[in-house]
Parts: C-alpha cells; structure tokens; sequence
C-alpha cells in the first residue's frame, strides 16, 4: 500500500517532465504552485472567484481556453455539478464548474486520482470554457454502454477489497491513503456484463495524504 500512495504523491505533487503535452496536469501544477505561495492561506481569505480569476489568465496565457462551441443539440444529461453531450459515437464530453470542490485544485486532483484508479474511463482535460458567465473545465471521456443496472452492495465489495471503508450511504474513505471517495451511486458508477465502470467520481485529499 505504501507504493501505491507514493505513485499518488508523485502525481499530485510532482511536475510534468520537460516538453510534456498534458493540459490536466499543467493546469493543476498552476494551482498547486499557487497554493503552496500561500494563496490559499485562511487568514488571507482566499476566495474561489480570485483562484478562478488567475486559472483564466493562465489559460489563456497557455492556450486552455476550449474554442469549439458545445452544441445543445448534443445534450444528454445533467447532473448538480456537470452537464454531458455526445461527442462521437465514442465519447462525451462533460463540461463541470467544480461546485463540489472548495477550491479549483482540489477538483483537478480529483481528476488526476480518477485517472489513475480507473484509466478505463480515464477523463482527458481539453480546456475550461465560460459558460454563461461562470467558469467550467470540459473533459472527454469514453463512453460506457450498460448492460444491466449496478448493484450497489457490489459496488461496496469492490471498495472494501480494495481498502476502502463505508462511512454512510456512498460515501468511502481509504484511511492508509488519505482519500475520501463520494458520490458513488448508480448514475455515476455503471456496469457492463458484470463489470464495474467509474465514470464520475468525487476524490478529496486528507492531511494523511501528505504524511
């Protein structure tokens, strides 16, 4: 287990190599800068609105700003925190406002723990857009066909093999790790002749993630 929470460390709080090409941890090695220059300090009271402000300006800076039009035509559900649309016969897109983080960091690290638990269903960040005056980040992910309706008691199994435990409803945290894992109901985990598929997911960090 000390393995696997190094490799975590190492994504969330390492940098890219040279000339790498991913959006997603450009824009997360941005914020964590940031936050490790004190912005985020709560004596300063740091506001979201202020982390967003700077976030647009360095994509802009660094070319993140999503150009293409998301067409409504395309529109396939919503969720509180998302809004999904056909992309291709392959994938969606899903455009999010982070409203279950706190900070805009904290939901690109959710990204990058999902794409390293679950690359099946691994989400690819392609920008943040503006939409109706409020920042969003839009993500591509493929696209899971179900089969048959997900049981929940073995979406629990799943969890707990893997060293997560149930705190209510479904809700999990990995004490050894440091992550709480949200949100997990029917809607956000599918399944596909007999195998689970992660395709939303809420991940938050802990202060023994860092330890």
């Amino acid at each position: 287990m000390e393995h696997v929470k190094n490799e975590l460390q190492h994504i969330i709080l390492g940098n890219e190599p040279p000339g790498s090409k991913s959006k997603l941890k450009k824009a997360q090695a941005f914020l964590r800068r940031n936050a490790e220059a004190g912005f985020y300090d709560q004596e300063q009271q740091y506001l979201k609105s202020e982390e967003a402000a700077q976030l647009i300006a360095f994509a802009q800076t660094e070319g993140l700003i999503y150009q293409p039009e998301i067409d409504e035509d395309f529109f396939i559900s919503a969720g509180a925190e998302q809004r999904v649309y056909r992309y291709d016969d392959y994938y969606v897109l899903k455009t999010n406002d982070s409203i279950f983080y706190k900070y805009w960091l904290d939901y690109f690290n959710s990204l990058l723990l999902h794409n390293y638990f679950f690359p099946a269903t691994c989400y690819e960040f392609v920008g943040l857009k503006i939409i109706n005056n409020v920042l969003h980040a839009v993500v591509k992910q493929r696209f899971v066909y179900t089969t048959e309706a997900t049981d929940l008691a073995a979406v629990k199994q799943f969890m707990a093999y893997n060293g997560f435990h149930n705190t209510r409803n479904n809700d999990y945290i990995h004490p050894q790790l440091g992550i709480i894992f949200e949100d997990l109901h029917d809607e956000n985990v599918l399944c596909n002749n007999g195998i689970l598929f992660f395709i939303d997911t809420v991940f938050y960090l802990t202060k023994t993630f860092y330890e």
